[in-house]
């Protein structure tokens, strides 16, 4: 399997992971998660040259923000793959241990704490929401099963393609 198909693969699992939990939170307790609209939108204000907003709510509507967003987030999931990859060699997707898949994880909750949660208009690492240290530990909880998934996805495939 090239190395791009393995980039994807892992990332697609990996954020699936993501989103499976924020999925059984919204089933179980009605938590909800993020709405990649509002991804969609943000990048929307980027193309206008706006960065930041005062609130979510600001955002103004682009067209195809649903798709839009879904499929940024996963780009995303691929992106950390690749800057994984690019910080451990190309030897961890042979043998993939779990500390650096997690430390990916907990890297990858810079995204949203210093750079989505400001640009919205909710503060450095939310601290202008309501319960800022909620959404904290939500946020890296999201991110601790982004990192599992990376070293579980990369681990199946590691074990499905063993040299025969």
């Amino acid at each position: 399997m090239t190395l791009a198909w393995q980039l994807v693969l892992i990332g697609l699992g990996a954020t699936l992971c993501m989103d499976l939990l924020a999925w059984l939170q919204w089933r179980l307790w009605r938590l909800s998660s993020l709405d990649y609209r509002l991804l969609a939108r943000w990048l929307g204000g980027l193309k206008q040259g706006r960065l930041c907003y005062e609130r979510p709510t600001a955002l103004p509507s682009v067209r195809l923000e649903v798709p839009l967003g879904w499929l940024l987030h996963y780009l995303i999931g691929i992106a950390w793959v690749g800057l994984l990859v690019l910080a451990t060699g190309t030897a961890w997707l042979a043998q993939p241990t779990p500390g650096p898949a997690l430390l990916a994880g907990l890297l990858s909750l810079g995204a949203p704490f210093l750079l989505l949660q400001p640009a919205l208009g909710l503060g450095l690492a939310g601290c202008r929401t309501p319960f800022p240290w909620r959404l904290r530990l939500r946020s890296g909880l999201a991110h601790l099963v982004f990192g599992l998934g990376l070293y579980g996805t990369a681990k199946v495939l590691s074990l499905a393609w063993l040299p025969r």
